[in-house]
């Protein structure tokens, strides 16, 4: 299932976009059965707004697959700015795989990127690890989308040209889209 609406920057323009165009958020088709298009079942509400907390609680719409012979079961929908299993926005996740990309330390990146409350070292080493472990998989699916990007002679160096051409979130709503597992 696509859990990510792409092309969602903020969580300003998440809440604008919900307004104006809830359908955007709507999935075309029951992602565990297929049939027809689930309707709107309410939302959740998500504490993503770590900067000082003025978008909190932030809105996830839910959707319900109701029918005839349908298997009944509810999805939601994020959008690319918010990340479906993490705490933190992509933006601050960006800011630390750039960080070290760059050469900094792991010390060196929570101190600079972590702010009152910004990943711990712990945090951003699990991320590190994450994007490492899973660069096989992802690169091999962006690799469609941006062909140049295989020049890269190592995954560090993938990863720098991704980042200084497109945004996490976008390649991460795109691997979504791959139904890959983003976190």
């Amino acid at each position: 299932m696509h859990r990510i609406v792409p092309l969602v920057a903020s969580l300003q323009e998440h809440l604008d976009r919900l307004t104006g165009k809830p359908e955007d958020y709507r999935p075309a088709a029951c992602p565990s059965c297929g049939l027809g298009r689930p309707w709107c079942h309410g939302h959740y509400e998500r504490k993503a707004d770590r900067d000082d907390g003025r978008f909190n609680p932030v809105p996830v719409p839910r959707y319900v697959c109701r029918r005839k012979g349908g298997c009944g079961k509810s999805c939601s929908r994020v959008p690319s700015c918010l990340p479906p299993r993490r705490w933190y926005l992509w933006s601050v996740q960006r800011a630390v795989l750039v960080c070290l990309l760059s050469g900094m330390s792991l010390r060196k990146c929570a101190d600079t990127v972590g702010c009152i409350l910004g990943p711990s070292q712990r945090t951003i080493r699990r991320w590190w690890r994450w994007l490492e472990a899973r660069h096989a998989l992802f690169s091999f699916r962006l690799l469609d989308r941006e062909p140049e990007w295989g020049r890269a002679v190592q995954w560090r160096d993938f990863w720098r040209r991704a980042l200084a051409q497109e945004e996490l979130r976008e390649l991460m709503a795109y691997l979504d889209n791959q139904e890959l597992i983003v976190p």
